[in-house]
């Protein structure tokens, strides 16, 4: 529970407000929320070699948020919009993806951040950390030629369901 507002930790998505830096608190939330997914893994993924090594169930069920979790523990920055709506901040952006229980990982900025050109090798950044966690990705070029990833469970694990 976050004890400032009464409400639970969510990981960034990149449509969220920019966090301030830096944030010890949400930094140790981060970790925390981490080692719980993987404590996850470990108890749920039996008769795995490597249990941490494929997502779990609670992981396929909700495939946005255990990204997103995967991805903010990792270092990478989330992207961030103002109340507004308004793009203020450069980092990966999550939505749900074409098919059942897919992710949409993009590398958005405001106009002129050079997101654009930073995007090729920040998506390798993160479909490195995801694809280590068990998670199948797709490079695509979308409009404009700009790349994206798309994020699903491997198959045979956990049914194709968004959040």
């Amino acid at each position: 529970m976050d004890s400032e507002n009464g409400t639970g930790f969510e990981p960034a998505t990149g449509d969220g407000p920019a966090a301030p830096i830096p944030d010890e608190r949400r930094a140790a939330s981060v970790r925390t929320a981490f080692e719980g997914m993987l404590q996850i893994r470990r108890l749920t993924n039996t008769g795995l070699g490597s249990p941490e090594s494929v997502p779990a169930r609670w992981e396929t069920l909700r495939p946005i948020r255990a990204i997103a979790l995967a991805l903010e523990a990792s270092g990478l920055a989330a992207s961030a919009v103002d109340e507004s709506g308004l793009r203020i901040a450069t980092g990966y952006r999550l939505e749900h993806g074409e098919s059942a229980g897919s992710v949409r990982v993009e590398w958005l900025g405001p106009p002129g951040s050079g997101a654009a050109h930073a995007e090729e090798s920040e998506l390798a950044r993160c479909a490195a950390v995801l694809r280590e966690l068990g998670w199948t990705v797709l490079l695509y070029r979308g409009p404009r030629r700009r790349r994206f990833l798309e994020v699903e469970p491997p198959a045979g694990v956990g049914p194709p369901n968004g959040d």
